[in-house]
């Protein structure tokens, strides 16, 4: 089993469509292992998003990333760092696939509703910044 890190955002929180994003995860046979609700510091948001740390837009993520609430949660299934991109859709909301959480939700390319992890490594990284293995439900 492959596991992954998925981040509600504060747009997504805000505008309560968190219900709706965990439904389509469990739609497609995707297991929720761990979750947690948590408002980061800026600080924090740098901290998680130091990779981006050299791109123009890494002030204004780390500010909204940290303007409210978000809800982090790992996924587990066969090949779920696939399936929740596929999920997802792009990061730009416009050239996201229809059906996708994006295209149906997104606002901005920046308010995209959604984070999750593009690689394995990147999901170690990434479920580890925010979870302990005491906080996995096997």
């Amino acid at each position: 089993m492959e596991r992954t890190l998925s981040i509600i955002k504060p747009d997504g929180v805000s505008r309560g469509l968190v219900g709706e994003v965990i439904k389509r995860f469990e739609q497609n046979g995707i297991r929720i292992v761990a979750m947690k609700m948590l408002q980061m510091s800026k600080q924090q948001a740098q901290g998680f998003y130091a990779v981006h740390r050299d791109r123009p837009f890494f002030d204004s993520l780390t500010d909204f990333m940290s303007s409210g609430p978000i809800v982090a949660m790992v996924l587990e299934a066969e090949g779920v760092i696939g399936k929740n991109r596929t999920l997802m859709g792009a990061t730009d909301y416009k050239e996201a696939a229809e059906g996708t959480i994006r295209r149906d939700f997104a606002t901005d390319i920046e308010k995209n509703i959604v984070h999750g992890s593009d690689s394995p490594e990147t999901a170690e990284f990434e479920i580890n910044y925010f979870f302990n293995k005491f906080e996995f439900i096997n």
